[in-house]
């Protein structure tokens, strides 16, 4: 009996749809393989968090953001991706870094966190073969200055630990994807030579091929920011790999400041090479030093709290910090930190110093009963306070964005005043008084101020795309749950979006004052693995990043906290 051939239709149909399913989702599924678990459990955006916030107001917001980092890398890979970083004004490109895709290798947690899968595989997959091997270093005539070497042939070590190691490493905890934790072995180890030096403090400068060193511009000189920041990133590495070595060369180090002769916790700027001890007097938070105040606390934190050593340098230095550099402005009582040189504060604010309010507020709530009632609430203001004070420095101009460096007005000293504008001096004052109005000196907020009425001159007008002040925000929005900060957070964004973006990315702006404002040529790799990455994560309500499971290093990029194995406690003397 003759059957239609209609009846096979709904057949036809249904094995049409079942073959483009499998033609369109094959690649996928070939190019994203099942990851092999690494020691500790990666966060998986799908089935732990979503990508972006739910609510109404602040998911957009993320998607904005996350609209933003997607316009900067689209346009760095157009122009630069063989390269270290954009220049988004003339739509080229600049080998700052060694020439190994900074920007690329520092944006791929951040490309975790957005959930942009697609471009995160592709860029594992150029991570992959990357070439650390720098040019051999030839012998020069006597005659000829180290300075002439070509500079290409050394790896900066500070700035590729923080940049590079540190990239590798949380791409690696976050994804579970395991060539990225060989290629930070790799580099890892290739860095090592930095610090055979007498005392072990890591030169300026390696060749990753011969493991020769050079010197920076300081000259047997090491600054502490450079001492003290890669001990989140080989200690986490020591963990990964047992590799002893990695853990003793940065913990001999902290064991030298340890031992260190210095007056109470005030730190200087710059140590001897030769010999281990300060080389000035300066005691700061800013460009030399800022960073390794943040590993003292952090490196603590990332291994479980376990290291007393790093505790007790944090609590010394962040008490001298307290008692020595906070100041307030004699108009608005802006609360500023500088640095203080035999005593003598400069009464200079740099933006790099607005990381500081975060890790104030960051140790307030992790430190426990290592820090009394009384300390801790001095902590908690003094975040507050500082955070307030780096917001205003944004708001108080036509752009919207803050200036590099600025030298504040400072209240003078007399004899019914002998310490000034000495913050602690001032809190001390208003508590024998009885605490009136009931907010301390310096969290009172005030108005805006036009230039020629504010409390302070600037020295560098230019803003560098940095991240302190919005990581400060992100880091008191988790640690207070106040939304205030999420909304100058938002402010922030939307006068970057207006001022810095061009046709390829987003540029630095050379002053701050007028709107719009004359663009510098550049478009530094933190941009997009700081910058980009705490707004976003101001603007999702949920926690991506736990702050009692993560830590991050000062490039904002984040390691899973730890413990120590029994072996590794033996090995490492920890018990």
């Amino acid at each position: 009996m003759h059957k239609p051939l209609s009846r096979l239709l709904p057949y036809t149909f249904v094995a049409i749809f079942l073959w483009g399913v499998i033609y369109f989702t094959w690649p996928v599924f070939d190019k994203f393989p099942a990851l092999p678990p690494p020691p500790h459990d990666p966060l998986r955006q799908h089935g732990y968090f979503p990508p972006h916030g739910v609510s109404r107001k602040w998911g957009p917001r993320a998607d904005a953001v996350r609209r933003a980092f997607v316009h900067a890398y689209t346009g760095y890979q157009e122009y630069a991706g063989q390269n270290d970083e954009l220049k988004p004004v003339t739509d080229s490109a600049a080998n700052n870094f060694n020439g190994w895709k900074l920007t690329l290798v520092d944006a791929l947690d951040t490309m975790w966190i957005m959930d942009l899968q697609k471009e995160f595989y592709e860029a594992v997959t150029e991570a992959a073969e990357l070439d650390f091997d720098l040019d051999e270093v030839r012998p020069s005539p006597w005659h000829e200055s180290r300075r002439r070497r070509p500079c290409g042939t050394f790896a900066p070590f500070f700035e590729t630990v923080i940049r590079y190691l540190g990239g590798l490493l949380s791409a690696y905890a976050l994804s579970g994807e395991p060539v990225l934790l060989g290629r930070a072995d790799d580099l890892g180890a290739m860095l090592l030579p930095a610090m055979k030096t007498d005392t072990g403090f890591p030169m300026y400068a390696v060749n990753t091929k011969t493991g020769a060193t050079r010197e920076g511009w300081t000259r047997g000189i090491v600054l502490w920011a450079e001492a003290l920041s890669c001990q989140l990133e080989y200690k986490y590495l020591a963990h990964l790999t047992g590799r002893k070595e990695y853990f003793e060369r940065v913990e001999h180090i902290v064991n030298i400041m340890s031992d260190a002769n210095v007056t109470d916790g005030m730190f200087p700027t710059k140590w001897s090479l030769k010999k281990g001890i300060p080389s000035n007097s300066q005691f700061s938070v800013g460009a030399f030093a800022d960073s390794a105040h943040e590993y003292l606390l952090k490196q603590w934190l990332l291994t479980s709290k376990s290291e007393p050593k790093a505790l007790d340098l944090y609590i010394r230095a962040s008490t001298s910090i307290i008692e020595n550099l906070l100041y307030l402005t004699p108009t608005r009582q802006l609360l500023y930190v500088t640095d203080v040189t035999n005593g003598k504060p400069s009464h200079n604010f740099e933006h790099l110093s607005c990381f500081l309010p975060g890790l104030l507020a960051l140790g307030a709530r992790t430190l426990g009963p290592a820090l009394s009632p009384r300390v801790r609430d001095l902590h908690a203001w003094a975040a507050q306070g500082l955070a307030h004070t780096c917001w205003m420095t944004y708001a108080d101009h036509e752009t919207g964005l803050g200036p590099d460096v600025m030298r504040m007005d400072h209240i003078m000293k007399s004899e019914d005043n002998p310490y000034g504008g000495l913050w602690l001096y001032q809190v001390e004052k208003w508590e024998e008084a009885g605490k009136p109005g009931g907010v301390p000196p310096g969290l009172k907020e005030g108005p805006t101020m036009p230039d020629g009425k504010r409390d302070y001159r600037t020295q560098r007008s230019g803003y560098f795309l940095r991240p302190e002040t919005v990581e400060s925000f992100y880091l008191l929005w988790r640690t207070t749950g106040d939304e205030v900060w999420r909304e100058r957070g938002w402010a922030v964004f939307q006068a970057i979006e207006r001022e810095a973006k061009t046709k390829s990315g987003y540029a630095s702006l050379q002053s701050v004052e007028k709107s719009p404002a004359p663009l510098k040529d550049e478009m530094p790799s933190f941009f997009l693995a700081e910058t980009l990455k705490y707004l976003y994560l101001l603007f999702t309500d949920e926690e991506l990043i736990p702050l009692d499971r993560w830590v991050f290093n000062t490039e904002a990029h984040p390691l899973p906290v730890f413990q120590w194995t029994d072996w590794e406690k033996k090995a490492y003397g920890l018990i």
